[in-house]
């Protein structure tokens, strides 16, 4: 019997390689949210304030990821409250919650004209949309955020 001596190139490894990393690569699955944590009012004004939170969320991914940016419009019971705005990194564990900081610049006219109830231990409708840009080893999508519930939070 003849043995046969395959000889691959590197260039014809590097494809190899490449499909099989092409292959293997999944787009990733929308981050799910779950709660929000410790609000905290860090400034407050008569015509702005700003409020900090962590969001609690869970990745779904087999993988771990990083946050890139977020860009988020907030509303309670249908009045804009604020908006924010972060462009730093989170590494994001795989299949874990974990913590999102947000701190949110408040439009006090709104709040004090619509929804000023709301904040003292009602439940209120709270809607978040904008978007947010995740991935992973440097290449990174934007996802919409669009999420609305009923959340019970007081100030006080």
């Amino acid at each position: 019997m003849k043995s046969i001596d395959i000889k691959l190139s590197p260039c014809a490894i590097l494809f190899v390689v490449f499909i099989i990393t092409i292959s293997s690569c999944r787009a990733p699955q929308e981050l799910v949210y779950k709660d929000f944590k410790s609000l905290t009012i860090e400034k407050l004004g008569f015509s702005t304030s700003a409020v900090k939170m962590d969001l609690l969320y869970y990745n779904p991914n087999n993988f771990g990821l990083q946050l890139k940016r977020f860009e988020l419009d907030i509303f309670v019971d249908n009045s804009y409250l604020g908006h924010s705005t972060q462009e730093y990194q989170v590494n994001i564990p795989k299949r874990q919650d974990f913590l999102l900081p947000v701190r949110i610049e408040v439009d006090m006219k709104n709040v004090l004209k619509n929804a000023l109830g709301s904040l003292f231990g009602q439940e209120v409708i709270v809607k978040i949309t904008g978007t947010v840009t995740i991935g992973k080893a440097n290449v990174y999508k934007s996802f919409p955020v669009l999420y609305e519930g009923l959340q019970k939070f007081s100030v006080f």
